[in-house]
């Protein structure tokens, strides 16, 4: 089954101030961009020269002044990405309009990510030049080819230090026909009771736990821990929990009970969500998980925005 954020576009890098600032090889350097040197604008890379680093290779373009970026942190980067011996990008944000948004150090992203971008500062430019052991491997990766070193250059736009769970006020859960949900906040799946009633014909958006932070805007990136169920007969379909990887994900790429059902909340709640299958997977449903015509149940917890 898909998973329930699967509509989010996989860049090819997903897994399915001083110059200088080296680490890895050093008698090997990285092609310095040609083009497009500022943050912000489209590098252009020449091909590297002779015999490419064997070890990571990191180099701080220009330094930012925000947050260093720590394990485990959210971030939003641009990037442009092309092998040692081309000229040509085989993946870059870009031309989309729209940063990355991804988790650094859990496992999220090409092992070269997961070293290079830890300790810069948001802010920064950063080249990283990956040796095939931090990038792909022996195996070829779509229009890159088996035993490549790559070489990136990453803006990193926004930095997000996330909770463990939730944090802020359990509200009252007194209403019987809706389920009763959990309010533990150690970033593990919280309970939830589904009565033995019919569905609510209308979207359902209540509080469980009322953060303290900002309203999430419908133009946000949010970063969540979630778990979807079906309402009739309980069944768990997707669990960001169990697989102990909170998500980035658009508000504009969801379903339209997540994009209307989590706008105007806050940061650091846990929200209910009882979407009807308009607001949902509708008629065609998501097999086999999902069936057609399905109310689904969501419990969301907000940890941040980007």
């Amino acid at each position: 089954m898909r998973r329930f954020a699967a509509a989010l576009v996989v860049p090819l890098l997903l897994l399915t101030a001083a110059c200088g600032n080296d680490k890895g090889s050093s008698n090997s350097s990285a092609p310095a961009p040609s083009a497009g040197g500022k943050f912000g604008e489209k590098p252009t890379i020449p091909k590297g020269q002779g015999d490419p680093p064997k070890n990571l290779v990191v180099k701080t373009l220009s330094a930012g002044n925000g947050p260093a970026v720590a394990k485990d942190d959210f971030i939003q980067a641009n990037y442009l990405g092309q092998t040692w011996d081309s000229d040509q990008p085989f993946d870059t944000s870009f031309d989309k309009g729209q940063p990355l948004s991804v988790r650094i150090g859990a496992g999220q992203v090409i092992k070269g990510w997961d070293q290079g971008l830890v300790g810069q500062k948001t802010g920064s430019r950063v080249e990283l030049v990956v040796p095939p052991g931090l990038g792909y491997g022996d195996k070829a990766n779509q229009n890159i080819p088996a035993n490549s070193t790559l070489v990136f250059v990453v803006d990193i736009v926004k930095d997000v230090k996330v909770p463990a769970g939730p944090k802020g006020a359990v509200q009252p859960q007194n209403d019987a026909r809706l389920p009763k949900v959990g309010t533990n906040t150690d970033a593990k799946a919280p309970s939830v009771d589904i009565p033995h009633t019919a569905a609510p014909k209308d979207l359902v958006s209540n509080y469980v736990i009322e953060g303290t932070g900002p309203a999430v805007k419908a133009s946000d990136t949010v970063v969540v821990n979630y778990k979807g169920l079906l309402w009739d007969g309980g069944k768990q379909f997707d669990s960001s929990y169990d697989r102990g990887q909170p998500l980035a994900i658009g508000l504009g790429q969801v379903v339209k009970g997540w994009s209307q059902g989590l706008a105007g909340k806050k940061v650091g709640s846990r929200v209910l969500l009882v979407v009807p299958p308009e607001l949902g997977y509708g008629a065609q449903g998501s097999p086999p998980a999902i069936p057609a015509n399905a109310p689904l149940v969501f419990v969301v917890d907000i940890l941040g925005t980007l």
